[in-house]
Parts: C-alpha cells; structure tokens; sequence
C-alpha cells in the first residue's frame, strides 16, 4: 500500500480507528511526522489532542541508524547489544543533548497545548509510520508512568516484527500496512513524504 501523503494516511487511519470516547480519550501524537494524522483522528471523534515527544539515539558513526530512543519524561532505550558496544560517556552526553531538545521543543509548542493528565485515560498514540519501533517503544513506556487506563498506538505502517513486539507493550494497534519485508523506511510507503518543521506543527497546533 503507498500512501499519497500524510492526509491521505491520516485519513485512512481515522477510519480504522474504533469510536474514541470523547470524555476519556486523548489523542498523542509523536511530533513531527505524526501531528498531521493525530489531528485528523482527534478532530474525526472530537477528542482531546497533544503530543509527546520522543527522540531516536543515533549510532555516532551513522545518526539516522537507530540504536535507542528517549521520550521525554521517560528513561532510555537502547537496542539490544548496543549498550555493551557504545561508550558510556557518548551516551550519557547524547542522551542529555535529546533531553534538552525536547525541553525546547515543548517550550516551542507549548502556547498551543493545554496541560492535561494521562491518570485513567484511554491514550492513543499517533505517528506516521514505525520501522524499528524504538521511538515508539520508549513514548508507550514513558506514557505509562502517568498510568492511563489504556495505551494505543494507531500507524499506518508497521513491519511485522514489530507489530509482534509492539502487541506486547499496548491495548491495541491500528495499522494499515504491516508488511513481511519493509523497504527500510517508512518514507519509502509515502509517495509525498516531506520534513515538516516546527513552524508547519505549531501551525497545525493552532488549528486542532
């Protein structure tokens, strides 16, 4: 399945959504890529929308390789058999550099967020698409802590393996391609597939 853009994803993926209770439900989105089709899914079931953040650890040698990810307000996670690999003084720094990002990131949007609490809440987390499921593993942990009644995950893509690894974390997944054998990436499921930046988010915050 190729989608023609993130709208067309996001749309897909409102569809295939159960009905969200609109008392109890809070839509998170994982910025950038994931605020588009988040904010369909809210606005489609008139629930509340936010986001969480969460950063990949880049391997040094190659920063889009993934071998870990930190949401913010949550610990660590590195893949397996890196952490023995990685010097432990690069990792501390780089785990404190995504830290602050974050921080800036949430002071950027925060003029366009309402502060809520996850307690008893039904949470379904919205992104564009899932390769390793890093990012996303390390946003459902540090959700958890705020301990909701129940943690979703709606994508439109997802390999296998780690739809089999995520079904283990969450209540429910909602995927609308989980293929055997991914393409390496989950552009490569888009045919329009460009970075948005911070001004096209706030923007769309704006708007929700």
């Amino acid at each position: 399945m190729m989608f023609k853009d993130r709208t067309d994803a996001g749309e897909q993926l409102a569809a295939v959504v159960n009905p969200l209770d609109t008392k109890s439900t809070i839509v998170l989105a994982l910025p950038r890529g994931g605020v588009p089709l988040g904010a369909l899914i809210a606005k489609k079931y008139d629930v509340i929308f936010n986001i969480i953040l969460a950063k990949k650890i880049g391997h040094p040698s190659n920063a889009e390789y993934a071998i870990g990810a930190i949401a913010e307000n949550g610990k660590p996670i590195i893949g397996e058999g890196f952490s023995e690999k990685l010097h432990a003084e690069w990792l501390e720094k780089e785990i404190l550099r995504l830290q602050k990002e974050m921080r800036r990131k949430r002071e950027l949007y925060k003029e366009n967020l309402q502060k809520l609490s996850l307690k008893n809440k039904e949470v379904l987390i919205v992104d564009d698409g899932i390769a390793t499921g890093l990012t996303m593993f390390a946003a459902i942990r540090a959700v958890k802590k705020y301990q909701p009644k129940s943690v979703s995950v709606a994508v439109p893509v997802i390999p296998r393996i780690s739809y089999e690894q995520l079904k283990q974390e969450v209540d429910e997944i909602y995927a609308l391609e989980v293929p055997e054998y991914f393409l390496g990436g989950v552009g490569a499921y888009y045919e329009n597939f460009p970075q948005l930046t911070d001004e096209q988010v706030k923007e769309m915050l704006e708007n929700k």
